[in-house]
C-alpha cells in the first residue's frame, strides 16, 4: 500500500522549534477549496456529494504534484 503525500500541515504552530499543532494537512485544505469552488459552479449540481470530494482531492493532489516541480 502506497501512502498518500499529504503535503504536511496547512497551518503548523511552531513551539520550542518542534510542531507543536499539525492542524489540517495541505492536502485537505487544498481538496476543501476545490471542493467550495466545486460546489459553487451551477455545472457540478448534477453531482453527488461523494463525487465531488473525490474530484476535489483529485486536484488536491494534481496540486501538491506540480508543487513538488516548481
Amino acid at each position: 500500500m502506497t501512502v498518500k503525500d499529504n503535503g504536511g500541515p496547512a497551518f503548523p504552530v511552531i513551539g520550542h522549534n518542534v510542531i507543536v499543532n499539525k492542524g489540517m494537512s495541505l492536502r485537505d485544505y487544498f481538496a476543501a477549496k476545490a471542493m467550495m469552488g466545486m460546489s459553487a459552479n451551477p455545472g457540478f449540481n448534477d453531482y453527488n456529494l461523494s463525487k465531488i470530494a473525490e474530484l476535489s482531492y483529485k486536484q488536491a493532489d494534481e496540486m501538491l504534484k506540480a508543487r513538488e516541480e516548481m
